[in-house]
């Protein structure tokens, strides 16, 4: 018998004594109507005594009720229904391959293209917990910051830690996502997928990107490419005599080669002009690649009757206790 939506009582039949209850309260109440004794009192202080008793007369009969009602309960046996939940997932592996050259210190974005580009990493690592994601980071050459891993406090640690200038300056889409690809090519993986953003265009290193794209293609990894930047100039911080100052440089984003290798390998190109719009194509890739979880939902119940039968206890030795003491019989 179920009473709430995790409460079942395994033996339901024993509420039916629950039904004596009025019977006892009108043989107290009703019944005995009448049925005063006469006591002899000697003085008045012993009529006071006889009505402090007979409060507690009416307080032994409700610890009477009490002890029955609650040993009722508990020989009904309620349970409460724990649920375990054992979720097997074919997960997506992804690496995220940022570009860390020196231009992505640029301020069109708050703080700037760089740190907003982690902030918003890691706030797609949080959305897909059951994925193992790795981070790749490029400028003129490329270096894995973090191998593909379930452990995400670790991963988002490694994030904070990304800085622009412990690689040579320059831009090597090639390389980047070439490394990326290393990473995921003896995946078991579902699916494999790379995000690889940048704000430039191809200057260095020894690989070159459509290769890069044609070898992720034969391994069945998907190209995810963002463009990282405004339209025309952007702000960059450029240091001088008096410490620094900000001065505009031009934008210039090879969409051309991202677009191609986003559509050899079966990904999609975007363009993030802003804080929002990075946000916007993180949620959209988060869509696009959906995890496909299994639930397996396992029932546990837990016993509650002990409760029900101590109360109940206390209850009958409470009043036991005053009846044999408090309430004895005055011969």
């Amino acid at each position: 018998m179920r009473l709430w939506h995790n409460i079942i009582l395994e033996d339901p039949w024993f509420l039916l004594l629950l039904l004596l209850l009025p019977f006892f309260i009108y043989w107290r109440y009703f019944r005995k109507k009448g049925a005063l004794s006469t006591i002899k009192m000697n003085n008045l202080g012993s009529l006071k005594s006889a009505g402090w008793l007979a409060r507690i007369r009416h307080f032994l009969f409700f610890l009477q009720l009490a002890a029955f009602t609650l040993l009722t309960l508990a020989m009904t046996r309620p349970q409460k229904a724990l649920q375990d939940e054992t979720i097997n997932s074919e997960g997506i592996d992804i690496v995220i391959a940022m570009d860390v050259s020196g231009s992505m210190l640029a301020r069109d974005f708050n703080p700037d293209r760089l740190e907003a580009s982690k902030f918003l990493g890691k706030q797609f690592i949080d959305k897909r917990p059951f994925d193992r994601i790795g981070l790749v980071v490029f400028a003129a050459e490329s270096f894995t910051q973090c191998p593909i891993t379930s452990d995400h406090e670790v991963l988002k640690k490694l994030f904070t830690d990304v800085r622009n200038g412990y690689l040579e300056d320059g831009t090597a889409i090639g390389m980047g996502l070439a490394t990326s690809v290393s990473r995921l090519k003896e995946s078991k993986a579902a699916s494999k997928v790379v995000v690889l953003m940048t704000d430039g265009v191809n200057n260095s290193g020894f690989i070159d990107p459509s290769t890069a794209a044609e070898t992720a293609k034969q391994f069945g990894i998907k190209v995810y490419t963002i463009g990282v930047g405004t339209e025309g100039t952007a702000p960059y911080p450029v240091k001088n005599f008096f410490g620094s100052s900000l001065r505009n440089i031009k934008v210039e984003i090879d969409e051309e080669l991202l677009k191609d290798i986003a559509d050899q390998t079966g990904g999609k190109y975007f363009r993030a002009k802003d804080n929002k719009g990075l946000q916007q194509i993180y949620n959209e890739i988060d869509r696009l690649e959906k995890t496909e979880i299994e639930v397996t939902r396992i029932k546990r119940y837990s016993e509650m009757f002990h409760n029900l039968a101590i109360w109940a206890l206390i209850c009958g030795i409470t009043y036991l206790l005053l009846n044999f003491t408090v309430m004895r019989r005055i011969g």
